[in-house]
Formats: C-alpha cells, sequence, structure tokens
C-alpha cells in the first residue's frame, strides 16, 4: 500500500494562507493536474457537480507543494469558523542543523528564517532561549493565528 501524507489547515483566507506557508516553506503553488486552467476547470472535467463548486472555490489555489517533491502536500481548507484555541499539532521548520552546529550558528539560522516569516506574516508568540539550555528556537503564529515553531 502506498501512503502519501497531506497536511491540511483549516482558514478562513486560503489565498492568504498559501501567500504566506510558500514563503515560509519555500513550497509553490500546486498547479492544477492535466492542464487545466484552474482547480474548477479540473474538477468540472472530473464530473464534481456544479453545486459542490462554491463560488470561487478553486479558482485560485488552495494547495501548495515542495518543488523537490520531498515534502507533504499542503491544503488550505476553508472553514466558516474561527480558530478558537491552541493548535494540537503544529509544525516545526527545522533550520538549524542541531546540535553539532555551534549555538551562535544555530541562532543565526533560526533567526534567518524568522525574519522572513515575519516579512511574511507571522507574529512572534514567545522565544526559546532559556540559559544554561543547549536549544533555541522561535514560537510563532501564521496570519490565521495557527502557531509553528522555527528551531
Amino acid at each position: 500500500m502506498e501512503l502519501t501524507l497531506q497536511v491540511t489547515i483549516d482558514c478562513a483566507d486560503p489565498v492568504r494562507q498559501v501567500a504566506f506557508w510558500t514563503e515560509a516553506l519555500g513550497y509553490i503553488p500546486e498547479p492544477p493536474p492535466g492542464g487545466q486552467a484552474t482547480w474548477r476547470d479540473y474538477w468540472a472535467e472530473m464530473g464534481v457537480p456544479e453545486e459542490e463548486l462554491p463560488e470561487g472555490v478553486g479558482e485560485t489555489p488552495e494547495s501548495i507543494v515542495d518543488p523537490a517533491g520531498i515534502g507533504p502536500r499542503v491544503w488550505f481548507q476553508q472553514v466558516p469558523e474561527p480558530k478558537v484555541g491552541k493548535n494540537r499539532v503544529h509544525l516545526d521548520l527545522k533550520v538549524s542543523g542541531g546540535r553539532a552546529v555551534p549555538m551562535a550558528e544555530r541562532k543565526e539560522r533560526v533567526d534567518a528564517v524568522v525574519d522572513r516569516v515575519l516579512k511574511a506574516g507571522a507574529t512572534v508568540v514567545r522565544r526559546l532561549d532559556d540559559p544554561g539550555v543547549d536549544h533555541y528556537g522561535v514560537v510563532l503564529q501564521d496570519p490565521e493565528g495557527n502557531e509553528f515553531c522555527v528551531a
């Protein structure tokens, strides 16, 4: 049995989330298959009834993919309700290189990614930089308040 992994993130604005997360992850918007101009065109060709395709759905990319084909597909599922509490699952952007890399270099790597995602619309929740602990990371939120870490 072949298994593929997709990460699904509930959101209010898939277009905004696609823009943010392509920048954060270095992914690209997923092009529609079969040479179709939009996902809506693809789904229509596949026989999805029009009543199952609300206005605007599939006109812009709602998923992103790793251009190298290694990481999982991420789909931004539009939902009517807002985020209410803390995420039970979150993404870790692991960029430091781990304990084999000197702490000063790990901090530089983490801070460079944090700077990039802040410019894309993230906000810092807290920095994990406790004295005496050989770990450095930053907890952030995406534009819709979903937590993720850069470490």
